[in-house]
């Protein structure tokens, strides 16, 4: 079983419900703690966060949870469900998903992308250089940006070098 944090800062009280619900989903995940960041409550694994509760966070409208999530999930799920599932702000163009918790929020299938996003985190798995769906923001990072980690290709050396003269 994981350990909570005793920093956590508690919830406005409509909110308690599903932060509770979600709390006993991620603490009972192997190797999960949790601990506050960026002034919600966050979980981790392996010391890496893999969810994070979103108490109308910057003035959101809803309750919900940010997850991780492997390359082409959340497109799939905001797709599949745009009323349940949303693109975060600042995590967004990173693939993680946001779960809508307020309402009836669907307790199983919020489990469901929990678990999958704890997976994600735990067990990494190498990422293929693929260039990204969604149009990136940022430095050096333009229309068809390639995934951050990959390297552009680049010719061999015997291609590049200069031809020398004879040494001397």
């Amino acid at each position: 079983m994981g350990r909570r944090s005793a920093r956590a800062v508690p919830p406005a009280r409509d909110d308690v419900a599903p932060l509770a619900r979600l709390r006993r989903i991620c603490l009972g995940l192997p190797g999960t703690s949790e601990k506050v960041s960026h002034g919600e409550p966050t979980f981790w694994v392996g010391g890496r966060m893999f969810a994070t509760f979103d108490n109308h966070h910057h003035g959101a409208t809803h309750v919900g949870v940010w997850l991780a999530m492997p390359l082409g999930a959340q497109e799939a799920l905001v797709y599949q469900d745009p009323k349940r599932f949303f693109v975060p702000p600042y995590v967004g163009p990173r693939g993680w998903v946001g779960v809508r918790l307020d309402g009836r929020p669907g307790w199983q299938a919020v489990e469901k992308v929990v678990r999958e996003a704890h997976a994600f985190i735990k067990n990494p798995r190498p990422r293929k250089a693929t260039r990204s769906p969604l149009p990136h923001r940022g430095r050096g990072e333009g229309e068809g940006a390639e995934v951050r980690g990959t390297t552009p290709k680049t010719k061999p050396p015997s291609e590049t070098a200069t031809p020398r003269g004879p040494r001397r």
